[in-house]
């Protein structure tokens, strides 16, 4: 199974999200699967492909060509794809991966489950989509969903359509025994205005 992992490319960044970018590469390594990311040499995106690689399994990389020429491509990578845009990377990211996890990140990371998220609502694709939440680093952002489920933006069946744990090897697991299931769609019922 090929598996993206959006995750930081900061080095910055507290050392536990490292642990759980390491441990997440192993195991996907361990598993027999492939880790498939955004082809950076830093952050978690190199610490999981390290570890993927340690565990004997294969790590491929699709990096836009402006981030490429910075000096920035993984020379770990199995395979790395420059593409000429990030609009070609990201489509590539979701077109040759089966599930996605999102590790802790920046706007980017946020930008891309979030997107595979929303493509999953509106039943382009039916794969599995995890996010780890190390060190509590995603409770602001199920807060505001469960806002928006509350508040009737979104529709509280849409709690489906990704999985949220704090254990890497959880995530695995879900992702291994995942079953897609057919979400409602409909858009809500809009009262009319008095």
């Amino acid at each position: 199974m090929n598996i993206c992992v959006f995750c930081s490319s900061s080095n910055g960044i507290d050392d536990c999200y490292f642990d759980a970018a390491n441990q997440l590469g192993k195991l996907i390594g361990e598993r027999g699967h492939n880790l498939i990311n955004g082809g950076s040499n830093v952050g978690l995106m190199e610490a999981s492909a390290l570890a993927t690689k340690a565990a004997n399994g294969k790590a491929y990389g699709i990096i836009p060509e402006a981030i490429h020429e910075r000096g920035l491509g993984s020379k770990t990578s199995d395979e790395l794809l420059v593409t000429p845009n990030m609009r070609e990377r990201k489509y590539l990211l979701r077109k040759k991966s089966d599930a996605f996890i999102a590790l802790p990140g920046g706007f980017g990371t946020l930008e891309e489950i979030l997107e595979v998220i929303t493509l999953k609502q509106l039943q382009y694709h039916s794969k599995a989509i995890v996010f780890i939440n190390t060190n509590g680093f995603y409770n602001p952002l199920i807060e505001q969903f469960e806002r928006s489920y509350h508040e009737s933006f979104a529709k509280e069946v849409y709690r489906k359509l990704y999985f949220v744990t704090d254990s890497e090897e959880e995530a695995m697991e879900y992702i291994e025994n995942y079953q897609p299931e057919d979400v409602d769609t409909k858009w809500h019922k809009v009262p009319e205005k008095k």
